[in-house]
């Protein structure tokens, strides 16, 4: 954040939440709107009448900055110009996501497929990704998991740019344990590709996530596309029984050895948190991302106290 000369005054109630709002997606040097402002925000119903007039304030204070419709923390003109490109380049995105949507829900016991991380958000830099939220079949996320791998690595040479699948759930264990700014905000943001009814199935089990952002509203999603997948119906009967049982135990201890071989500087919390995996679940996010981004987010908060002397009731 750039040095400021003057000392403000404390913030308001409303202002304070602009500003933790904004903070948060700093982090990502990602400018608000000020319809996004309120949706990712915890302003109050009876707040949210005077946005535009707190907003205002603020950008005359000098704490936040206005580039044309977009409002942040940094003072760097060309933010805007940043995330109209990389809106651009996410619709180019979407249509690689379709499609390997619909492949990925051709797969064995996937029962539903959401796109999330930045494509979520409506926003990619020509770097990024696109990745995937799948739920499965309990008792056969390994076999699932292991079958994607399996087509990345065989047909794509391992490519993660338009196929990157680093969450699963199945359908019995909905609820993610996280429970913080970024999960919710992962969460509440996925873009639902097929499985619309466990996605919504997904969202009802996880109604915490609305405490972090009470503003954010979902609305009612209807599947569009039918999928008719009759190898997958073959292959499903096939693994239903107790083959299926071993393969899938098999499939997580042999992911699992090689995880904490690969990845032994991770002690064995962060191993834990970042390459979760249970019979129910695989996250691998070796780069423990989400402790990163909290970390920092808590550290911008601070600065943001110490530097003006702010109470944040964010």
């Amino acid at each position: 954040m750039p040095d400021r000369v003057k000392q403000v005054e404390q913030l308001n109630s409303p202002q304070s939440k602009i500003v933790v709002t904004l903070a948060y997606f700093n982090l990502f040097k990602f400018p608000l709107t000020h319809l996004e402002i309120i949706k990712f925000s915890k302003l109050e119903s009876n707040q949210l009448q005077n946005v535009s007039q707190e907003i205002n304030s603020l950008v005359e204070k000098g704490i936040i900055y206005k580039y044309q419709n977009y409002y942040s923390l940094i003072d760097s003109p060309g933010l805007e110009i940043n995330r109209e490109n990389g809106q651009k380049y996410a619709e180019l995105l979407m249509k690689k996501a379709e499609k390997f949507s619909r492949i990925i829900h051709s797969f064995p016991f996937v029962r539903s497929v959401c796109i999330s991380g930045s494509l979520s958000k409506g926003c990619v830099d020509e770097l990024g990704d696109i990745d995937y939220f799948i739920v499965t079949e309990p008792e056969r996320l390994w076999i699932t998991r292991t079958l994607l791998i399996a087509f990345k690595k065989i047909f794509l040479f391992n490519s993660h740019k338009y196929f990157c699948v680093n969450y699963f759930i199945d359908t019995k264990h909905l609820e993610i344990p996280d429970r913080n700014i970024f999960t919710a905000t992962e969460l509440l943001t996925l873009l639902p590709m097929r499985g619309i009814e466990v996605y919504h199935d997904l969202i009802k089990n996880n109604q915490w996530a609305n405490t972090y952002l009470p503003n954010f509203k979902i609305a009612p999603k209807e599947e569009l596309v039918q999928d008719k997948h009759f190898g997958k119906r073959i292959l499903e009967k096939i693994l239903s029984g107790y083959l299926g049982d071993v393969l899938d135990t098999f499939f997580m201890k042999l992911t699992i050895k090689r995880w904490k071989s690969k990845f032994k500087s991770l002690n064995e919390v962060d191993l834990d948190h970042a390459l979760r995996s249970r019979k129910y679940v695989s996250k691998h996010h070796p780069q423990q991302f989400q402790k990163v981004v909290l970390s920092r987010l808590e550290s911008n908060i601070s600065q943001l106290k110490e530097r003006y002397n702010l109470e944040l009731h964010g």
